[in-house]
């Protein structure tokens, strides 16, 4: 059929208007956003990977266990399991969004660099600041050392190694993919409080905690929220989290969270007051830990002026 017929025939409705059917289904807006699938969504398909994650690693480690592991190699092996699912879900989930893994916190490039160091002394020096006023109340002493010859060189690494896979861990579940994520949907700082409360809540069941160290843990999170905002990754929190345990647990060999370390540095022992003291807590629950974080954010503030991290041009 020639064009000038067709056309003629169609003006006259001999032929048929094309027939027009339903438009495609639009994506549910509850699911999906500009963006693809909704921040919220995301969050919950980490954590559900972490979870089976985790739980396939406890039936791994159980049946290690079962074989003469224990003492201080399952608490290495309980951490670096951690590491593990926190870890394996974040590229999985990165893959399908088309983003590297070094966006949510951790990049390759500044593993183990300046942040991470800088972080370390400003960790090990909070902890050593807090004790030594607690000490000068008289109510923190050390009557020697607990450990003698090569076992403080090989336990003094062991306990690095531990609790920097807590370091790696810790920030990682809190603040790397979840705060990333949670950020694109409802801005950093709203995500950071959020993230924060939860991992307070988190340190509930420790042993030994009071209302003094659930404050704590939810400002020192707050702490770390704005090392990520203000240098632009989490290498300055990991290395200052490490560092500050490691120098609680082993070096000065005091509670952490309420339980202490075997196989800690020096006999060492709490006297007096609980609100000074932390108690069973230990000095992260001592008031004097609150006046520490008020003065690492003003030090902080003031270092490091610029923002560097916003997850939602990412």
């Amino acid at each position: 059929m020639s064009e000038e017929f067709k056309g003629q025939a169609e003006a006259s409705g001999e032929l048929p208007a094309p027939a027009i059917g339903p438009p495609p289904p639009s994506p549910s807006p509850v699911l999906f956003g500009p963006h693809g699938l909704r921040a919220g969504w995301r969050l919950l398909c980490y954590v559900g990977l972490v979870m089976l994650t985790a739980w396939s690693l406890r039936i791994a480690g159980t049946h290690l266990l079962q074989h003469n592991i224990g003492g201080l190699w399952s608490n290495l092996l309980g951490e670096v399991g951690g590491v593990v699912a926190a870890f394996i879900p974040a590229p999985i989930m990165g893959r399908v969004e088309k983003r590297r893994f070094g966006v949510y916190g951790l990049p390759a490039k500044g593993a183990f660099g300046r942040n991470f160091w800088v972080g370390s002394l400003w960790g090990f020096a909070a902890i050593s600041l807090l004790l030594l006023a607690i000490g000068a109340l008289g109510d923190f002493s050390a009557s020697g050392l607990a450990l003698h010859g090569e076992r403080i060189l090989k336990l003094g690494a062991f306990w690095a190694f531990v609790f920097l896979c807590v370091g790696l861990f810790e920030e990682f579940l809190a603040r790397g993919y979840a705060q990333f994520t949670l950020a694109q949907g409802i801005g950093f700082w709203p995500a950071a409080v959020l993230l924060s409360v939860a991992f307070g809540a988190l340190h509930l069941g420790n042993p030994g905690e009071n209302r003094v160290g659930i404050v704590a843990v939810v400002m020192i999170a707050l702490f770390f929220c704005l090392t990520l905002r203000r240098t632009g990754n989490l290498w300055f929190a990991v290395g200052f989290h490490a560092a500050f345990d490691w120098g609680e647990s082993y070096f000065y060999s005091v509670p952490d969270s309420g339980s202490v370390s075997p196989g800690h540095l020096l006999n060492s022992s709490f006297h007096g007051s609980h609100w000074i003291t932390g108690g069973t807590d230990g000095p992260e629950g001592s008031l004097f830990i609150l006046v520490l974080i008020v003065v690492l954010c003003l030090a902080f503030v003031r270092a490091y002026p610029e923002v560097r991290y916003d997850a939602r041009n990412t």
